[in-house]
């Protein structure tokens, strides 16, 4: 069969034929499909496919064990979003994206520990639960967290500033199915913008901010693991999240509090914020 623009899909899709994996065969048609279709579309030169693969290529040069560029790029392009979405299920917490930052171990820590192992920005107490679908308890569930510090910044961006693990914690809930920590407020942050993702968010004038966060990664016996955030209720960029993750569902308010009991329970002064987290599981897929 002759290549050309009549044939060429036909006769890649059909070089797929005897793919054993037939998830792998399917997944390869429509990308391939969809690839071509939109090639003939846009009339595509050669310069301009050129450009594509060293866009592509520097996006993977940018990657190492603590900086996830391709991460970045289906952030800001709403396709992990996109992924994320499709997959939950209705009656539990709604998911959002890993982002590019969760690229080291947190520390195993017991609960009521800081994450906090600078001593600075605004204090803050994080409570919450862990249950199944139904809202009962799940004993014993761990709680993964991570965030930046109130500059808006992670460790693996400072390590020369902030100690490794600052910031993340690894929990494991109690016998009720609750938890607890200790940070400080996160700040808004700017994405990475020093590659080549952030080229493509200059060159398409739009802003790298993401609104105050706290991540949260759930997980439990016989249930699906959650990728979530706690959005801080009064950070700027709710309605303009960079990677499109903002649900309202997990706007949460990290509330003033001078209550002297609650802070002596968790071994703070007053003031502090105090937000509060409940996190709903799935019951695992049995085809997962």
């Amino acid at each position: 069969m002759d290549f050309d623009e009549d044939t060429a899909t036909t006769a890649v899709t059909d070089s797929f034929t005897n793919t054993p994996d037939a998830r792998l065969k399917h997944i390869l048609g429509i990308v391939t499909r969809h690839l071509h279709d939109a090639v003939r579309e846009l009339a595509l030169t050669q310069e301009e496919w050129a450009r594509a693969i060293d866009f592509l290529t520097a996006v993977g040069q940018k990657c190492d064990d603590t900086r996830q560029e391709f991460v970045l790029l289906s952030d800001i392009l709403g396709v992990s979003m996109l992924v994320e979405t499709i997959n939950e299920g209705a009656e539990c917490t709604e998911s959002t994206v890993l982002g590019p930052f969760h690229m080291t171990e947190s520390p195993a820590r017991e609960l009521g520990d800081s994450i906090d192992l600078v001593g600075t920005g605004t204090p803050c107490v994080i409570t919450g639960t862990v249950n199944d679908a139904d809202g009962a308890a799940l004993p014993g569930a761990v709680v993964d967290v991570w965030q930046c510090d109130e500059n808006g910044l992670y460790d693996v961006q400072q390590p020369d500033v902030q100690p490794a693990g600052n910031g993340r914690g690894l929990f494991r809930a109690d016998d009720e199915g609750r938890f607890w920590f200790r940070t400080v407020v996160p700040s808004h942050y700017p994405i990475p913008t020093d590659g080549p993702v952030g080229a493509l968010l200059t060159a398409t004038r739009r802003h790298p901010y993401r609104p105050a966060h706290v991540h949260v990664l759930a997980s439990a016996p016989g249930h699906e693991e959650l990728v979530t955030h706690m959005f801080v209720a009064d950070s700027p960029y709710l309605d303009s999240d960079a990677v499109f993750a903002v649900k309202a569902s997990l706007v949460t308010d990290f509330a003033p509090s001078t209550d002297a009991a609650l802070a002596a329970r968790h071994g703070v002064e007053v003031p502090f914020r105090h937000a509060h987290f409940d996190v709903r599981l799935c019951p695992k897929n049995p085809t997962s």
